[in-house]
């Protein structure tokens, strides 16, 4: 009863959570003002100002349960139970994707740009696929206590997450210059949704790894304290399988005439 409510008292008492919160906030107002005022200097300020709180927070936060925190085990069930209504939303996506292909089957061969790269997209995949193995290898050797061979694999991990995320936005960029925009056709818009959201996915799981690395560097985690690691090793293994839904969706079902 007393160890419930320390832990109590200390959730009660985190200050990381306001930051946390406030770099929402300013990145929402960072968008706000590049876009909607037509102030790209104010967007870039308070960007800035939210990646500086983010970074702040997230760090205080880790550290502050690595060093005050119970280690309760229930970070696998928490990321199942949020990959549960994570599969509802992509489902959702798909289902809008697939009936957008079929009411409009006539028109849609005529939506497909010339330069979609279906070797692009396995390159893509190959890369996360790798990625899951190097996530796999950091978890074991954090579980065994080779904390250096731990470091490599997450930064391997991070690397290759990375490329997937910056070849994917230059894929975007090369499409957009070709007419395929945002709004130009049904299929367009499904597949910068489908392809944006999973992204979005990669991203977040990026910053995890960030974390995730910073933990282990500094200590702070030990071999028998890897809930977080194993929570983090689920999470990226759900944005490499889901990828293969949203390839083979955006890419072959709505692709191939």
């Amino acid at each position: 009863m007393a160890q419930a409510a320390v832990h109590h008292g200390e959730h009660e008492t985190s200050v990381w959570p306001l930051s946390t919160g406030l770099a929402v906030l300013f990145a929402a107002l960072a968008l706000t003002a590049h876009f909607a005022w037509q102030m790209p200097l104010l967007g870039l300020v308070l960007g800035g100002g939210a990646a500086a709180l983010l970074a702040v927070g997230i760090g205080g936060w880790a550290r502050e349960f690595f060093t005050k925190g119970t280690e309760e085990g229930v970070g696998p069930i928490a990321v199942g139970a949020f990959i549960a209504s994570e599969v509802i939303i992509f489902g959702t996506m798909f289902v809008a994707f697939w009936m957008g292909r079929i009411v409009y089957a006539e028109q849609w061969s005529a939506w497909i740009p010339s330069n979609l790269n279906l070797v692009l997209a396995l390159w893509l995949t190959l890369i996360l696929w790798a990625s899951s193995g190097t996530i796999i290898m950091a978890e074991r050797a954090m579980e065994r206590g080779d904390r250096s061979a731990s470091l490599g694999w997450i930064g391997a991990t991070f690397v290759l997450g990375l490329l997937f995320v910056v070849l994917h936005m230059n894929e975007w960029a090369h499409l957009a210059a070709g007419g395929f925009k945002l709004g130009s056709s049904i299929y367009a818009t499904t597949f910068y949704s489908l392809t944006g959201v999973h992204t979005s996915h990669v991203v977040i799981g990026l910053l995890m790894q960030i974390v995730l690395f910073g933990v282990v560097a500094t200590r702070l985690m030990t071999p028998q304290r890897v809930t977080f690691f194993r929570a983090s090793s689920i999470y990226w293994h759900f944005v490499d399988i889901m990828w293969l839904m949203v390839a083979s969706n955006a890419y072959l079902v709505g692709g191939l005439r």
